[in-house]
């Protein structure tokens, strides 16, 4: 995610709690859902669906506070 981000995103991780806290998150809908899609878990369609647009809102978020963080340090 975000490969042209990935100093700053190591940056971040460490310095912006709120980013550390959105992406920890992000990382673990990302396998909720592959665990889910693989049917290691079960789940319904829309289950996978509402995690899927939660975790596009997270990616968007993420991609604010990256945007924001590499125009500030610029």
């Amino acid at each position: 995610m975000f490969p042209e981000f990935r100093d700053l995103i190591s940056q971040l991780k460490t310095e912006d709690s709120r980013f550390s806290r959105l992406f920890d998150k992000h990382n673990e809908l990302d396998q909720q859902i592959k665990n889910m899609e693989a049917h290691i878990v079960p789940a319904t369609p829309l289950e996978i669906e509402t995690l899927k647009k939660e975790k596009l809102q997270l990616k968007d978020e993420l991609y604010v506070i990256l945007k924001e963080a590499s125009v500030s340090a610029g």
